[in-house]
């Protein structure tokens, strides 16, 4: 419990960089949301024993998206883990759908060479989110720095200090 007369700062959460890793990481949690969405609602019809892992990825990353929005470091290795997997899923599964032009396959809502478009697209995306999460994690969003209520908060300036 703090003091009434001290404040807790984190100052890597206003470094810029930071600030830029925390969106690109919450933007691509909700584009990787939004591809397998449509892919889940494109071919809803013809997915098999899929729809649940889909449904839960999709609302995993949502809730993760709203953690990081809070500056939660925590949720950024499990990002980039169910990334990985969900990067592995779609690696393999991509070619299937531009395979299921032949005769005999149910056709989905969505054509088959859009869904494996999108579903190619994941694995890009999920490359990306994997490299921001761990470089946001690297980043010690978590660290606090106690200072008195009266001391002004410190300056930053970029340029080295001068040798002694």
């Amino acid at each position: 419990m703090a003091d009434s007369g001290v404040r807790i700062e984190h100052p890597n959460r206003a470094k810029a960089a930071s600030k830029l890793t925390r969106m690109i990481v919450v933007l691509l949690l909700l584009v990787s949301a939004f591809l397998v969405t449509v892919v889940t609602i494109g071919a809803w019809d013809v997915l098999q024993g899929a729809k649940a892992l889909q449904i839960a990825y999709i609302v995993v990353y949502l809730v993760i998206a709203v953690f990081v929005l809070r500056w939660s470091r925590g949720v950024l290795p499990l990002a980039a883990a169910l990334a990985i997997v969900l990067l592995i899923f779609a690696a393999v599964s991509a070619p299937a759908w531009f395979d299921r032009d032949k005769a005999g396959f149910t056709d989905p809502t969505i054509d088959e060479g859009i869904l494996g478009l999108i579903t190619a697209l994941l694995v890009p995306v999920q490359l990306l989110l994997i490299a921001f999460a761990m470089s946001g994690f690297r980043q010690a969003w978590n660290v606090e720095v106690e200072r008195p209520v009266d001391e002004p908060p410190p300056r930053r300036s970029d340029a080295a200090p001068a040798a002694a």
